[in-house]
């Protein structure tokens, strides 16, 4: 079966007199013809071109445009046979349609080269970008795309003052002063060179679809925080005894303390006081600093690294939000709700993880009460659960009197056993009255903790000797502290 084709060419970074004969032939060999935008200095030798100016006003967000661009050219290229797609520029830079027409099967793409912008801002800055090692960066991701680097760097897409803002924004470590150049319009009879700084950098020029941006040199690197941390999990791996002693298994005990110290930090937020931000900011770091220590471990053995780590969640984050990024050649899937947004999760999950038991994949070192309440939601999923809570809450009594009767029976094994299942019972009832029961004990024990120390400093001021007490006294006293309450 012959597949329906599309032929990529390119109209060259400005005039008629960039493109090259045969980018023209490609043109005129076949009659449908498609442009991705008109606003360019060459789209009139595409005659009778349907346009996707339209999508660009339509859509809420970019994958939204070339997704909609990628479907269309493909039904087209179904319907005729074969069309030409012209592209500015190069059809080899900085093309999203282009790479997405490359990967979707359901075309054979061809794509013919064409010269580039690169060209003519290399020749205008007087610059080897090969022997200056020069980066070419996506406006639109440049603070993750330039993340690490320092310059020199081309920035495309620099198409409006708020991407130039953005651009200016992601370098928290710019001192105003640094050098840039924005060039506009480049071999066009309004061709336009601004040399300006950092500060000015989104109101010396009015951006547009023609405006990229070059930077010498930035103080500090993009982003240069978190490299920065990156570097020194190195040296101290590398350097320090105790860091170098250290292995996945070692470290697995801090792990967990970093993760509860972050979550009594977000316990104790405030949402007036922005002081209690400054313990969350340092937890965090802790734990991410744990993170970055596991990643560099398995640099150093060759496994792994930060880099795949990063970009295995975000893909992974990518593919299971739908409705959010819709899948090559497939169409947006609709999620209004939150209900929906976990289902298709779990469901997404599901199939990567080729899981068919109700409980695969789960974590077995969890908190026992976490544990046995993502057991019981496992096993509801799958319609094994009471109705309702007036089901669960008869097993609480159920289990307290089984419990007794192994106490008074002396047998150290089902009194055991007979606990656990009331506290399993326990769960269940929480968990049919949409409480997280790790978060309710824990909040029970802080208020015995606070009121006990409460009725320690009433004994104080009392001089009261709570050892030798009585339960009569403490019970008293504990009575007090409620009452204040």
């Amino acid at each position: 079966m012959t597949l329906p084709r599309v032929a990529v060419v390119g109209l060259g970074p400005a005039g008629p007199e960039y493109i090259t004969a045969h980018t023209l032939q490609e043109i005129d060999r076949v009659v449908h013809r498609y442009l991705r935008t008109a606003r360019h200095p060459s789209a009139h030798v595409v005659p009778n071109a349907s346009t996707f100016d339209d999508v660009y006003e339509a859509a809420d967000t970019f994958d939204d445009v070339y997704q909609t661009i990628l479907d269309r050219l493909v039904a087209a290229a179904t319907e005729h046979g074969e069309i030409p797609y012209a592209v500015p520029g190069s059809p080899l830079i900085l093309e999203r349609t282009v790479r997405m027409l490359v990967a979707d099967p359901r075309v054979e793409c061809t794509v013919h080269p064409a010269m580039s912008f690169l060209d003519l801002a290399y020749s205008r800055l007087g610059i080897d970008p090969v022997e200056m090692a020069v980066t070419l960066i996506d406006g639109h991701d440049f603070a993750t795309a330039a993340a690490g680097l320092s310059g020199p760097l081309l920035v495309a897409h620099a198409h409006a003052n708020w991407v130039l803002n953005d651009i200016k924004l992601a370098v928290e470590s710019a001192t105003g002063d640094e050098p840039v150049t924005i060039l506009t319009r480049l071999g066009g009879e309004d061709e336009q060179i601004t040399h300006t700084v950092w500060a000015d950098l989104d109101r010396s020029v009015e951006a547009d679809h023609l405006t990229c941006l070059y930077i010498p040199r930035l103080t500090a690197p993009v982003a240069s925080e978190l490299v920065r941390l990156h570097q020194l999990t190195r040296v101290l791996r590398e350097r320090c005894p105790w860091d170098q002693e250290q292995s996945h298994a070692s470290l697995v005990r801090y792990l967990v303390e970093e993760t509860y110290e972050v979550v009594d930090a977000l316990q104790a937020l405030d949402p007036v006081d922005a002081a209690t931000d400054d313990a969350l900011v340092e937890e965090l770091g802790d734990l991410l600093y744990q993170i970055e220590f596991h990643a560099t471990i398995a640099e150093q053995e060759g496994r792994f690294t930060m880099a795949d780590v990063a970009q295995g969640v975000h893909d992974k984050l990518v593919r299971r939000h739908p409705h959010v990024f819709p899948p090559a050649g497939g169409e947006r899937v609709v999620a209004d709700d939150a209900a929906t947004v976990k289902a298709n999760w779990d469901e997404i999950k599901k199939v990567e993880k080729g899981r068919t038991g109700a409980f695969d994949g789960l974590a077995h070192s969890q908190p026992a009460l976490a544990y046995a309440d993502a057991v019981q939601r496992r096993a509801a999923k799958v319609g094994f659960d009471w109705p309702n809570v007036e089901g669960a809450l008869p097993k609480i009594a159920e289990e307290a009197t089984e419990l007794r009767a192994a106490a008074d029976a002396g047998d150290p094994a089902r009194t055991h056993d007979e606990l656990g299942d009331l506290l399993f019972a326990v769960v269940n009832v929480a968990r049919h009255l949409g409480v997280e029961p790790e978060t309710a004990l824990r909040a029970a024990t802080m208020k015995f903790r606070r009121r006990f120390e409460q009725v320690e400093a009433l004994a104080r001021e009392q001089n009261l000797d709570m050892h030798a007490a009585t339960l009569e006294l403490l019970d008293s006293l504990w009575d007090q502290v409620k009452a204040t309450e």
